[in-house]
């Protein structure tokens, strides 16, 4: 298994020998509108924050499927609907998501269940709680996923959540030993967090002690509070950063 983290929440994930795109979001540095608000510092500029670390036709080179979560500007944008073939595999969470995707052009899209497949690939829905307080609301629905093959490590991938008795339960029930986490701390001017913080990110690895938790959706945004330097800081000092991987834009890690 590897995992590459393009930026954001954008990845490819090799694994039992496909290749799965999750989240594209492809616009380059400021090509992307303002957020519904300012973030937590009164900072609203454009997005995304930085440039793509390699190439659109080099991120979508034999992607076999993509595994949507949800689709917030910073998760799928316009740029990712015209490069993508329109025929490829995608996984979506709900009826409402395959109806937008449907309408930019894509023929072959499944909602994610708790039993889907791609290949031998055994591919599971799991639940995501998008915030905390009224701001839940404002930020819908959104589904995770979690990766089985008997070749493999099995691989939870939370999506934009916070740390809520769902993903304990979904740690519990299926023991990953790789897990994704969206770690960026997201907030804006008014209401609570959007996704993990540094401390949902310790309560995920107490919950899992013995697995590795890979951050990613840090700095790609405006809203992203959460920085990778204050965020390695905390797991120094928690003593658990062997287990704690950080990637910059661009990096593979190998499992």
């Amino acid at each position: 298994m590897k995992v590459q983290l393009i930026r954001n929440a954008t990845m490819i994930v090799e694994y039992a020998g496909k290749r799965m795109l999750v989240d594209p979001m492809f616009a380059q540095k400021g090509a992307l509108a303002r957020g519904p608000m300012p973030a937590k510092d009164w900072n609203w500029r454009r997005n995304p924050n930085n440039d793509l670390p390699i190439s659109i036709e080099e991120i979508i080179k034999d992607i076999e499927f993509v595994f949507l979560t949800h689709l917030h500007f910073d998760h799928w944008d316009k740029f990712a609907a015209d490069a993508l073939p329109k025929d490829i595999k995608v996984f979506v969470q709900d009826e409402n998501d395959k109806k937008v995707i449907a309408k930019a052009g894509f023929t072959n899209l499944e909602i994610l269940g708790e039993n889907s497949t791609f290949g031998d690939i055994k591919l599971s829905r799991t639940k995501a709680q998008h915030g905390k307080g009224f701001i839940l609301k404002l930020a819908g629905q959104v589904t995770g996923m979690v990766l089985e093959h008997p070749s493999e490590k099995t691989l939870y991938i939370a999506a934009d959540t916070v740390w809520y008795e769902e993903v304990g339960k979904t740690i519990k029930k299926f023991n990953p030993e790789a897990i994704i986490v969206n770690g960026g701390d997201n907030r804006f001017i008014i209401g609570d967090q959007l996704i993990m913080s540094k401390e949902d990110i310790y309560r995920t690895h107490l919950a899992a002690p013995n697995s590795d938790i890979v951050v990613v959706h840090m700095e790609g945004v405006y809203h992203n509070t959460l920085t990778r330097k204050e965020l390695r800081k905390f797991v120094d000092e928690k003593d658990i950063a062997a287990k704690i991987l950080i990637p910059e834009d661009g990096e593979t890690i190998n499992f």
